[in-house]
């Protein structure tokens, strides 16, 4: 997780909403991302789906069957909706996301027979540290202040 918030962190330098997500295999870190919908210009620019096409393209296969993800924001429905389809083993997230979160805050994708694949779901790592990023980039942005 702690490298997820270094992707976070790049994200919030470069005035995105800091959240970083790193795809785990065999122990090691295959990919990583941060969001960049901003720098983009695409909505679905975001950590999570970024770093599951990282992820696929580095082990040459759509399908995550021993890929762990850790994202330092509870995934929205449409990255909960791509881990879905992409079979990622594992999700581990740091803050909850009470507005537009879509794996047990806001909304729940990953309940128990409402699609075709379930895997593991660890919530709360590193919480304080990812919510405080969050909250930072936002009081920065209501503050009208350049966010670097």
């Amino acid at each position: 997780m702690r490298e997820a918030l270094r992707e976070a962190r790049k994200a919030f330098r470069l005035e995105e909403v800091p959240v970083g997500c790193v795809a785990v295999y065999d122990d090691k870190i295959i990919a990583r991302a941060h969001n960049r919908r901003e720098t983009l210009t695409d909505p679905t620019a975001h950590a999570e789906v970024l770093c599951i096409k990282r992820a696929a393209k580095k082990l040459g296969g759509w399908r995550l069957g021993k890929v762990s993800l850790y994202t330092t924001l509870e995934p929205c429905a449409m990255c909960a909706g791509a881990i879905i389809h992409s079979r990622v083993s594992e999700l581990v997230f740091g803050a909850y996301d009470s507005k537009a979160g879509a794996c047990g805050s806001r909304l729940d994708l990953t309940k128990e027979g409402l699609l075709n694949h379930k895997f593991k779901i660890t919530s709360g790592v590193l919480e304080k540290e990812c919510s405080e990023v969050l909250k930072r980039f936002f009081k920065v942005l209501r503050k009208g202040a350049r966010v670097v």
